[in-house]
């Protein structure tokens, strides 16, 4: 036994090659097994509280969140708006937004007082559950989270693992399932920012916010918040990646920001055929067509980082940061009118 630990290691050793090797094996594993964990929620408290009727009342709300509302604020029967923000594949939790993100959406609220800011919602979990919370491998992936020096790159595991789960989100097998799990945690969530009226006069505006890899799970989850809530739903990606079957249909209108700089959001429209303009029948080219999808410059932005969408260097003299930049382009959207 020691004798072929010893040949291992000493094959381990023979070169960065062979460690590529176990790594790609391992990802395909991993990749293989990722809708396991979805599925085993789905049958262990998904499906019960989501329910099995698959017509239910537009509006009302999953059980799951039909829960004892949350007090009312003063004020908050003026708010007539929700900012759900999800954010890339990069997060580690569902509190961890970055300061230029907290900045984002306080700014918006502060611009739109009739607007409630969401950002608790972890969009690589059907459960809403953080990477150390609750899971077998949760110390493995804090200290992923937390690795520092030589080590410091460990971190590109947690988006590995998160692109997983964007890749079941943009799934026609697992996808529905997953999605449903997102949008019920958005509502529970939103009900407990603010209560949600089950039969308002006017449909509730739900703005989906997202960046990265949280755009997709937006959309994916656009579709049966429009099922459950009487809602107006605008879906506004912040360089994100995304296909072009999900979400088209259910949302109102659709755009896409995205930075000069950010090379990382045409992926989307090169890898999914359901972006690419000859594929004529597809919800995203329908949506094009009628108008309901608008893609614009944002400035000079990259992906991430100082220099990002919610970065906090200086992007134009003579002082305004490329997270203010974002906001900026993000309020002059029309979506804000009542």
């Amino acid at each position: 036994m020691l004798q072929l630990i010893g040949r291992l290691l000493g094959w381990l050793r023979g070169g960065t090659l062979n460690l590529l090797g176990i790594g790609l094996v391992i990802l395909l594993v991993w990749g293989i097994t990722s809708p396991v964990g979805t599925l085993v929620w789905w049958l262990g408290e998904g499906a019960e509280s989501l329910g099995l009727r698959k017509n239910r009342p537009k509006n009302l709300l999953p059980p799951s969140s039909k829960t004892t509302p949350a007090p009312q604020k003063a004020g908050d029967k003026d708010k007539t708006c929700y900012i759900i923000f999800l954010p890339g594949v990069g997060d580690f939790s569902a509190d961890e937004l970055t300061p230029g993100e907290t900045y984002f959406l306080a700014r918006l609220v502060q611009l739109h007082p009739n607007c409630v800011a969401v950002s608790d919602v972890f969009p690589y979990s059907a459960a809403n559950r953080s990477l150390g919370g609750g899971r077998p491998l949760a110390q493995f992936w804090q200290f992923a989270n937390d690795a520092t020096g030589w080590l410091g790159g460990a971190d590109i595991l947690i988006k590995i693992r998160n692109l997983w789960r964007f890749a079941i989100s943009a799934d026609s097998r697992y996808g529905p399932v997953y999605n449903q799990g997102i949008a019920s945690a958005i509502i529970e969530r939103m009900n407990d920012e603010n209560p949600v009226p089950e039969n308002p006069k006017q449909p509730i505006k739900i703005l989906l916010v997202g960046t990265s890899g949280g755009v997709q799970v937006s959309l994916g989850a656009a579709t049966y918040l429009k099922q459950w809530l009487s809602s107006e739903i605008t879906v506004i990606s912040i360089g994100g990646v995304f296909d072009g079957n999900h979400g088209f249909e259910s949302a109102n209108h659709v755009y896409h920001l995205k930075g000069k700089r950010d090379p990382i959001d045409n992926i989307g429209a090169i890898v999914f055929a359901s972006r690419w303009s000859w594929v004529v029948g597809s919800p995203f080219n329908m949506a094009r067509r009628q108008g309901k999808y608008t893609e614009q410059i944002s400035g000079p932005h990259g992906h991430d980082g100082p220099q990002g969408y919610f970065g906090e260097d200086v992007a134009k003299s003579p002082d305004i940061t490329y997270v203010q930049l974002t906001v900026k382009e993000v309020d002059k959207l029309p979506v804000w009118k009542p």
